[in-house]
């Protein structure tokens, strides 16, 4: 029964082996570099000779199956068990390495997942709030348009009182009603005089057409009748602040003045 070597004369066994090898090398070296003719003066052509010697040696140890360099097993025991535990360590320090950096990653891993599910929750809230603001907006916008329209309607009557009482104060002061006219003459009345007494003022009038205009666009003519004066008439006609109907002479209206 062979002895069982321990791992520093494996070594060193291993180590003699390895020179013997090396020595043998160095000695065929050399014998080729002596045996080499050196028949070619031209060194591109020696170089492409040497090139095509040296695939061929390769082609030939490509064929050739690799020997142990030791047939001793208790030295191929010891040296395979070293390379072993040198490469058991190795991978030792790779699986630490790896473990550092997945522990790491595990860790970045949950902090981003946690940074995701914190935006998801502000995403959330945020378009939430985004549609509130939406509607309300839209429900503010339509009651603002409604109480806007409102101030203005209301502040578009205040002027048209304030235009029809100025209206009626230069009426008043200049054009007298007709019935005060007809009454300065308080000598006698007849019968046509009497008539006259339902007789309406200009501002009436004016006040009738301008409703007329704004209530009926479509048709914004005024029939003439008993109540109004003839001079009244002829002082809107006459002035172009109202015209005749072009097919009835006994329909008036109020004069587009845009």
């Amino acid at each position: 029964m062979a002895e069982v070597k321990g791992p520093q004369a494996a070594q060193e066994e291993l180590v003699g082996l390895c020179e013997e090898q090396f020595a043998q090398l160095e000695k065929l070296q050399n014998e080729m570099i002596l045996c080499e003719p050196d028949f070619c003066d031209d060194p591109q052509e020696q170089s492409i000779n040497r090139l095509i010697a040296t695939e061929a040696e390769l082609k030939q140890w490509l064929t050739l199956e690799p020997k142990l360099l030791a047939s001793n097993p208790d030295v191929l025991l010891q040296a395979g068990k070293e390379e072993m535990l040198k490469l058991c360590s190795e991978l030792e320090m790779i699986l630490s390495c790896c473990e550092a950096k997945r522990d790491k990653l595990k860790e970045t891993k949950e902090t981003e997942q946690k940074w995701l599910e914190e935006k998801k929750q502000v995403l959330v809230t945020a378009t939430d709030r985004a549609k509130r603001l939406q509607v309300e907006r839209e429900e503010q916008s339509e009651l603002s348009i409604w109480e806007d329209t409102k101030v203005k309607i209301q502040k578009m009557k205040l002027y048209q009182e304030s235009l029809m009482e100025a209206l009626g104060d230069v009426l008043e002061k200049h054009i007298p009603h007709p019935q005060d006219d007809i009454g300065t003459n308080k000598k006698k009345k007849t019968v046509a005089q009497q008539s006259d007494e339902g007789l309406i003022s200009l501002h009436e009038i004016l006040e009738l057409l301008m409703n007329k205009v704004l209530n009926a666009p479509h048709d914004p003519y005024v029939t003439i009748d008993s109540t109004f004066w003839p001079p009244y008439m002829e002082l809107l006609l006459r002035y172009g602040i109202a015209v005749r109907h072009p097919e009835n002479n006994f329909k008036i209206r109020l004069e587009t003045f845009w």
